[in-house]
């Protein structure tokens, strides 16, 4: 979205969404909890309403990708090479890591398909069966979510059809487990005192050896000397307090422990933990002692890659191999007019601060190639030379810019490309709906979507 800001003074830009609404991460990833993080949306409202911004929403580009979208339009690659002169890849790493131990199940399910499920992707998981979990094991951000009351979330961007489930909702404990130990935790102190200060939530205090200051020779982080300073808050208690009171919930830090593998037995399933230590490189390693941990649902969080059908995408990487932003060819020759930002580009990691910098930097590099400026105005890096580009070609050097692909142009008329004035309809719609039902808004799948902008009026003709 940043880059898009940054070249709308010079380019005409069109961005086609693999999802009907736009703002991507912040719309489907972001915790409805957190509306302060999307503000960011109001600099793509602002873009979208330059003329010579177009936006496509529900457009797959290339093979159909996973999570799969059942009702996208699919267009090919190369039906857009002669439409335009450069072509940017932002479509961040969609596919979660799977423990190995751990095989997926309607028990065993990784933490995007929850965040998936209460923010209404459009890749439509199943809902979890929180009515029979009472425990579960995940990230800060999904434990939040199954924690908080639900007349908590009800003012939030969360679907009445989540609400319902949360009702319903039997969790009363969440283990987040992890390999290393709370020096290495990759969380943030705001994602921890959020859950220490959690409404109806207890945290079970860590054992005094976890809190213990690190030997002197070890330099902590700010970040984690506040992590550390918050977790002795938290546990002030030398041993377990009972059991917490009857209708109340309660979450653990579960550190230095390794899944090894679960076993389902009717209503329970057993989750058997290798118990770890750092070694000299601060990996976690087994130390020979296991122990038992009695579940109903376990939430897997370990990290996400770009989908392997991806077009160079680097198997050794899981995502594509950049420089600069340029993407490289499997010989390592950047692709002339061809370029990836965000995860696309890092992998999955850093939040959206370092995508919006990412974002920047990749729109220099545009500019930059496109200026041939190698006087050093504003560019991250020198401008390739031609023989360092690669043999192949994705883009055409000269297009008309007002030109729409005949593809899109179907799409449109088959009513299945959302285009951006129609999704601004669906916004006011949403926001609307959420206002009567005193909440940030109520928002609509794409069957929903689709069938009010039809008794609207509203699709192009």
């Amino acid at each position: 979205m940043s880059a898009v800001r940054v070249l709308l003074g010079q380019v005409n830009l069109t961005v086609n969404n693999i999802l009907w609404a736009p703002h991507g991460l912040v719309r489907y990833g972001i915790a409805p909890d957190h509306p302060e993080v999307k503000n960011c949306t109001h600099k793509f409202d602002q873009a979208a309403e330059d003329p010579r911004l177009h936006f496509f929403g529900n457009v797959q580009v290339g093979p159909q990708t996973l999570p799969a979208i059942p009702h996208v339009f699919p267009i090919s690659l190369p039906a857009l090479k002669s439409h335009y002169t450069h072509l940017l890849f932002s479509t961040g790493c969609a596919i979660p890591n799977l423990h190995s131990a751990l095989p997926p199940s309607d028990r065993v399910i990784p933490a995007l398909s929850l965040v998936h499920w209460y923010t209404q992707h459009p890749s439509r998981p199943a809902p979890p069966p929180l009515h029979r979990t009472e425990h579960g094991n995940v990230a800060l951000d999904v434990a939040r979510m199954l924690l908080t009351p639900p007349a908590v979330l009800e003012k939030y961007d969360v679907p009445a059809s989540v609400l319902d489930v949360l009702h319903r909702s039997a969790v009363r404990h969440v283990s987040i487990v992890g390999r290393r130990g709370p020096l290495q935790a990759a969380f943030t102190t705001k994602e921890l005192r959020e859950l220490m200060t959690l409404q109806g939530a207890s945290m079970i205090p860590l054992a005094p050896e976890l809190l213990a200051p690190p030997p002197t020779s070890t330099k902590l982080s700010r970040q984690h000397a506040r992590i550390l300073q918050l977790l002795r808050q938290g546990s002030p208690a030398m041993a377990r307090p009972p059991s917490p009171a009857a209708g109340t919930k309660s979450w653990s830090l579960d550190f230095f422990r390794s899944p090894m593998g679960v076993v389902e037995d009717g209503q329970r399933m057993t989750l058997s933990l290798a118990h770890t230590a750092l070694d000299e490189h601060s990996r976690a390693v087994p130390i020979g002692a296991m122990s038992s941990l009695y579940t109903d649902l376990v939430v897997t969080a370990l990290g996400h890659h770009m989908d392997p059908s991806a077009v160079y995408y680097d198997p050794a990487l899981g995502y594509l191999r950049t420089d600069h932003g340029r993407v490289l060819d499997g010989a390592g020759q950047a692709l002339r007019g061809v370029y990836a930002s965000g995860w696309a580009a890092t992998g999955a990691r850093g939040v959206l601060a370092a995508t919006l910098i990412d974002a920047y930097a990749v729109a220099d590099t545009i500019l930059a190639d496109y200026h041939d400026d190698d006087d050093g105005r504003g560019a991250v890096s020198a401008p390739l030379e031609g023989e360092a580009y690669s043999n192949d070609v994705l883009v055409a050097e000269d297009v008309d810019l007002e030109c729409v692909p005949r593809e899109v142009k179907e799409g449109i008329k088959e009513r299945r490309v959302m285009e951006y004035d129609q999704w601004k309809k669906i916004d006011a719609e949403e926001v609307r709906r959420g206002t009567e039902m005193g909440k940030e808004r109520e928002r609509m799948g794409w069957e929903e979507a689709h069938e009010f902008l039809t008794s609207a009026g509203a699709w192009q003709r």
